[in-house]
């Protein structure tokens, strides 16, 4: 597979996708971030996503997942609000079994991709993909991609994808049609019109529980906040990926140094993320 030349994301191209509210602008201008997130297995990864939704600087996030959840994520973030509503981009699947969806949950989804609006799948959403029908990108690790092509009928290992992650994460965009996000220590973002860019890890701490749950709720606040943008540039998604991987490095990187250099957990990272906005700001 011929996957060209990738280019490496820094904080130029980030700053150029980051932006302040003006003095005209309200929570909607701003952008409202629908999350359908989280099970009551795993409550944390909504309460993860949402936190760094709402530290990325996004005008409103609306959390209407399950209901056992819920209430983890307006104890810790009571500014959320939980009932339907207007949204510009969405935040589907961390956190939850794609074999274990009730009724309800598999019509929320399946109205949210249906919408037209932004979307950014990830982990129990990954198996969506083809329903959506707005700019879309996915954010799977290496085990989840091999399994999603997989159930296409694309021969895969995980192995393979570790060996090769620029030409899988290239396949996947092309076979999927699709903007994609492979994580990893050089993570990889692509789509099928050319786009190729990598976000080298500026920490190992990242990998730990948790840390894709942030990243997800960065993408998806980015794609609200710019839902004007993709209205009209649908390829605009990718960037914003690649934006949401690069402050996600940084913070978790921030975050280590608070430390000297040591652990750090996905709650810390999402506390970093308004100084890495901010100082993309700044540039």
């Amino acid at each position: 597979m011929d996957t060209g030349t990738w280019r490496e994301w820094g904080a130029d191209d980030a700053s150029e996708w980051s932006s302040a509210p003006g003095e005209h602008d309200d929570k909607y201008l701003r952008g409202v971030l629908g999350v359908i997130t989280g099970s009551p297995d795993y409550p944390g990864a909504a309460v993860l996503g949402v936190e760094a939704a709402h530290r990325t600087g996004v005008g409103m996030v609306r959390y209407i997942g399950p209901r056992a959840v819920r209430r983890a994520v307006l104890a810790k973030r009571p500014e959320t609000v939980a009932v339907a509503g207007r949204v510009q981009a969405w935040l589907l699947g961390s956190g939850m079994d794609s074999a274990n969806r009730s009724f309800m949950l598999a019509g929320d989804l399946q109205h949210a991709l249906a919408s037209g609006h932004p979307s950014v799948l990830d982990a129990g959403g990954l198996d969506l993909v083809g329903t959506h029908t707005g700019p879309t990108v996915i954010t799977p690790h290496a085990r989840e991609l091999a399994h999603l092509l997989l159930e296409r009928d694309v021969d895969c290992s995980v192995e393979q994808i570790e060996d090769a992650p620029a030409e899988w994460a290239e396949r996947a965009a092309r076979e999927l049609e699709v903007a994609v996000l492979l994580k990893g220590a050089v993570t990889h973002v692509c789509d099928p019109e050319g786009t190729r860019l990598t976000v080298t890890a500026r920490t190992h701490w990242l990998a730990s529980a948790g840390t894709g749950d942030v990243l997800g709720g960065i993408i998806g606040a980015l794609a609200a906040t710019h839902h004007e943008r993709l209205a009209h540039d649908a390829g605009a998604i990718t960037r914003l990926a690649a934006t949401g991987a690069f402050i996600h490095s940084e913070a978790a990187r921030r975050a280590s140094d608070a430390v000297d250099g040591g652990p750090v957990v996905a709650l810390d990272i999402a506390r970093e993320v308004p100084r890495v906005v901010g100082g993309l700001l700044r540039r």
